[in-house]
């Protein structure tokens, strides 16, 4: 496993489906999102670049938040417009990838742990320990009617099962010991009874006997990604997670996100670095500033402001259509996702967007404004890691494949050059690879109780 602390990593957001209503119209833009073979592309080109993983985010209905209608996210291909189930998107990419990690977001609020715990594992083993949990609560009432239920779970109560569920999870692959798998035909011993046990948890969500009928993971657990903004939020991710992916509108606000959160994991009793946060950086190279720019602003007419409206109006679970388009966003009470609120407040002030120029801004934004030839984007990801607000970043795409192709070709080489990003894959696991200690039996009590 490496220890090395100077070298960033690379996550890369993707979405089983369009994701940006500009991004999938524009020219080079591949539409295959019903093929395999279109994300074998894209993980073959990330494991060219180095990538430590490839996460691919999910939401659990069609957003129509907006207006309470389903039309801006369907006429304009937003944030939840087409979604495949990632999980047996990662099975494909595993089949053509050796060392790239492999993310899928999968709910705490709707599902149960035995299923999760169990679809995990089987990742884990199938790809040789390169599987990660994207852990996410859940949020939207058109979600949560899709499960049953008439409104979606507060927000304390969701982080409340969530955390009873990552517990639930882990006992689960704890169920077996590592050695517990014995496939001696001689004795005859397939696995050893004494070394897989019954978990017996009794909880306020969950009722689960275990044990998992999956051998414990590669991993220990499968590594686990976090995506809190809250001082709820925060809490559990500083508790839980092994990666934080988060959302900043500047340098400033990214540096005080890392050190609140890597305050909290040592009031945890974990240490600063078991902890990977990976803001997200949405780059637009040009062979030049000005191309870099104007490409920049050819995505961003490709945004009709509705779209990116509809796709803000799900984060913060907020109907915005009776407001006036060209005003600014008033204070409101947001209770959806609060890092995408603080960004748009910080990022309408600071620019004095009215609510139609946000709109357009927010389906077509660019995290972290990395907008320049390759070396300024180089430049400018090199001073966040430098200045203390990363340990690396979560890259997207402004269109797919390319924007990926663009960024491995261009941008990681120059990284390598300046030894801040690694040439070779330090190790086989995920974790070896982000430099993180597997899990012993048993972890998950330090991680809920800091015992």
């Amino acid at each position: 496993m490496s220890t090395s602390l100077n070298h960033m990593h690379l996550a890369a957001f993707v979405t089983a489906g369009p994701g940006r209503p500009g991004g999938w119209r524009y020219p080079g833009s591949e539409p295959n999102w019903l093929s395999a073979s279109y994300y074998q592309r894209i993980g073959r080109v990330l494991e060219q670049g180095k990538f430590d993983l490839m996460f691919f985010a999910d939401i659990l209905s069609v957003p129509d938040r907006l207006g309470n209608s389903m039309d801006s996210q369907l006429r304009y291909g937003s944030l939840g417009s087409l979604r495949l189930d990632p999980t047996p998107v990662l099975a494909s990419i595993a089949a053509v990838t050796d060392h790239l990690g492999l993310a899928a977001t999968v709910s705490t609020s709707y599902l149960e742990p035995f299923p999760v715990a169990r679809s995990f594992a089987t990742t884990d083993h199938l790809s040789e320990g390169r599987a990660a949990w994207n852990v996410v609560t859940s949020f939207q009432d058109s979600e949560a009617r899709n499960f049953g239920k008439d409104r979606h779970i507060d927000r304390d109560k969701r982080y409340e099962r969530a955390d009873e569920f990552l517990e639930v999870a882990c006992k689960l692959w704890d169920s077996w010991d590592d050695d517990a798998l014995v496939l001696d035909p001689a004795a005859p011993l397939f696995a050893d009874p004494e070394r897989v046990h019954h978990i017996d948890h009794e909880g306020d969500w969950f009722s689960v006997r275990g044990p998992l009928n999956v051998a414990r993971p590669p991993q220990g657990y499968p590594v686990i990604i976090q995506a809190g903004a809250s001082p709820k939020g925060r809490d559990f991710a500083a508790r839980w997670s092994d990666v934080i992916f988060c959302s900043h509108a500047s340098l400033d606000s990214a540096r005080d996100f890392y050190q609140d959160i890597k305050s909290r994991a040592v009031r945890h009793g974990r240490r600063p670095e078991d902890i990977k946060i990976l803001p997200m950086a949405t780059p637009v190279i040009g062979t030049t500033t000005r191309a870099a720019h104007e490409i920049n602003r050819e995505l961003a007419d490709l945004v009709p402001p509705l779209a990116g409206l509809s796709t803000l109006s799900y984060h913060l679970d907020i109907d915005l259509s009776g407001l006036p388009l060209d005003e600014p966003l008033p204070d409101v009470d947001a209770p959806g996702v609060q890092g995408h609120y603080k960004e748009v407040v910080e990022m309408t002030r600071r620019e004095g967007l009215t609510l139609r120029q946000l709109g357009k801004r927010y389906g077509g934004r660019t995290e972290g404004a990395f907008i320049g030839t390759a070396v300024e984007v180089a430049d400018g990801m090199e001073r966040w890691f430098a200045e203390g607000a990363c340990d690396g970043f979560t890259v997207g795409a402004t269109h797919t494949p390319g924007a990926f192709e663009d960024f491995v070709r261009q941008v990681v080489p120059e990284l390598q050059r300046r030894g801040v990003f690694r040439t070779e894959y330090e190790g086989k696991t995920l974790r070896d690879n982000l430099g993180l200690e597997r899990p012993a039996v048993g972890e998950w009590r330090h991680r809920r109780y800091g015992a």
